[in-house]
């Protein structure tokens, strides 16, 4: 498995990363522990949760007694600052809720420290020097070792680049974003951002849903697929008539060149240069397998400036 530094870090990461959003809502502990094992075996070391998945806090639970002494051995990432309750307190970047926050997902995880410790969207409510400070001082405290951001407009991320300038903290060191080869609209500002300030990025949603995976067809969805399952996924926009063509033009594509469209999308990701690690889901230790494969294909800047052409 290749490692990569993470943006301008020390940080190193597996190209490919496990998304662990699966973990509680899909998957149980006990298939939890497959899949880690699974990606453990792989050699995937970077673990990517969040303290929202699984119905709050099932994914983080599931996925520190699936690791147990292996924990140490990984990287592990998770997320604060989305709803962790009904009643609007446990939300947001304020100093108070993180600091509770982030006990609340060492208890979880089992562990004493988090490797990556993520917003996981824009508090409108808390100045972001203040958010800053308080992942500063969990730093110093050795509960967190680096910070990054999810799902943050570029200048959003470039105002926290220049306060931590400013302030003299810790910076983010990464960007967590949905991207691939169908959504490519964060390559107007977010990209460009990242690039100048050294940021690493960490995609999410590589296979649109599982619409890049090869089994979905214009007339024929199969049963238990997330597309097929769960709407919220199908209504992101991925369930179109002009992505099933630009899916069938990049399948032909890949075919080619002796590949599929799943090993499209993780190398077209792999051969940005700001990716750190792609992370994706998955619901079975067989997937593992192949989104480690997936990457393995070097493409040269004559293919990726072919995509371009067939999604123009």
């Amino acid at each position: 498995m290749e490692l990569r530094n993470l943006g301008r870090s020390g940080l190193r990461v597996s190209l490919v990363g496990l998304g662990c959003n699966n973990f509680g809502m899909r998957l149980d502990a006990n298939q939890t522990a497959d899949v880690v094992n699974a990606a453990l075996d792989a050699g995937i070391t970077l673990f990517d949760t969040a303290d929202m998945y699984g119905g709050r806090g099932d994914s983080e639970r599931f996925l520190g007694k699936a690791l147990g002494a292996k924990r140490s051995e990984i990287v592990l990432a998770s997320k604060f600052g989305m709803a962790m309750d009904d009643e609007g307190i446990k939300i947001g970047a304020a100093r108070r809720y993180i600091m509770q926050a982030v006990e609340d997902s060492l208890s979880r995880l089992g562990t004493d420290w988090i490797d990556l410790y993520q917003l996981h969207q824009f508090d409108p409510l808390t100045p972001i020097d203040e958010t800053l400070r308080a992942l500063d001082d969990l730093i110093r405290d050795g509960k967190v070792r680096y910070v990054g951001s999810s799902n943050l407009p570029a200048w959003r991320s470039t105002e926290a680049e220049f306060i931590a300038r400013e302030l003299g903290t810790n910076k983010f060191i990464s960007c967590q974003e949905e991207w691939n080869v169908l959504n490519r609209a964060i390559e107007q500002d977010v990209v460009p951002m990242m690039e100048t300030y050294g940021l690493g990025m960490l995609p999410y949603f590589p296979l649109a849903s599982g619409l890049l995976t090869g089994k979905y067809k214009k007339d024929s969805m199969p049963e238990g697929a997330r597309l097929t399952d769960m709407p919220r996924f199908a209504n992101r926009g991925y369930v179109t008539e002009a992505n099933f063509a630009k899916v069938e033009r990049l399948e032909n594509f890949a075919n080619q060149r002796g590949h599929s469209v799943l090993e499209l999308a993780f190398s077209w990701l792999a051969a940005q240069k700001v990716t750190g690690s792609v992370i994706a889901g998955a619901t079975k230790p067989e997937q593992i397998k192949s989104n480690v494969a997936a990457a393995n294909w070097k493409m040269t800047a004559e293919e990726l400036a072919e995509i371009d052409e067939l999604l123009a």
